[in-house]
């Protein structure tokens, strides 16, 4: 079973230090990494001397079928949720003293949405940060590779006891089991989100039928990362 057909353009803006357009499907993410010279203020109060990664998730009004109204602030709460499950999955993958007193910001903004946007958006992030992080060690700014593995993400579920890889909209909205999954280039897992509608309750075996069938296709989606990237010098 394969994941709906993935394609990237990396260096999407010319100014960022690390960008990418990414699709999954119709599903069209662009993930930005900007790199500041400064660390949140919880880390100055604590004197902590390492940096931080956190990311912004957002949707362009119509990205989907209906209008969704621009966010203003800190956005809606599902926007919220995704930017937080972004920047956790990033932070797992990536030793932060290394990375020196400086953040790096990833702006991801959904273009076209077609399911699977959370996963499909750290799949970009992972690029954007990568090239960030590439940039900061070639210039010397970094003394220490920092980032420990690779990181994927896919969509998984059922639908009437059929599995489903990498779910569309309308799969996803008539699905009995939803779940989304993280995972590092050596199978370790960095989250499971996972929900069952209605009395549709699912079992332990079926759970880890999801993960296995997930974990397959996170591993050729980090192959199509590591194409995108280049030989790396640094990571396996």
């Amino acid at each position: 079973m394969k994941t709906r057909k993935i394609k990237v353009i990396k260096n999407y803006l010319p100014h960022a230090e690390g960008s990418c357009l990414i699709s999954m499907g119709e599903t069209t993410v662009l993930c930005v990494a900007s790199v500041e010279e400064k660390v949140p203020p919880f880390i100055e109060k604590q004197g902590l001397a390492h940096g931080w990664v956190t990311a912004e998730y957002s949707m362009l009004p119509r990205s989907g079928k209906e209008r969704t109204p621009r966010q203003r602030g800190a956005g809606g709460g599902r926007s919220q949720e995704i930017s937080r499950l972004i920047g956790r999955s990033l932070r797992g993958i990536i030793d932060l003293e290394k990375l020196g007193k400086r953040s790096i910001v990833l702006d991801c903004d959904v273009i076209k949405a077609d399911g699977g946007t959370r996963t499909t958006s750290v799949n970009g992030a992972f690029i954007a940060l990568y090239m960030a992080v590439e940039k900061l060690y070639k210039s010397g700014a970094v003394s220490q590779w920092p980032i420990k593995e690779y990181l994927g993400a896919v969509s998984v579920g059922m639908k009437g006891g059929r599995k489903i890889l990498d779910l569309c909209a309308e799969e996803d909205n008539g699905a009995d089991v939803d779940m989304n999954l993280v995972m590092t280039g050596t199978g370790k897992i960095v989250e499971v989100q996972g929900t069952a509608e209605g009395q549709n309750a699912f079992t332990r075996k079926e759970l880890n039928t999801l993960i296995d069938m997930g974990a397959s296709a996170i591993k050729s989606i980090i192959k199509i990362q590591k194409k995108t990237l280049g030989k790396s010098r640094w990571m396996k």
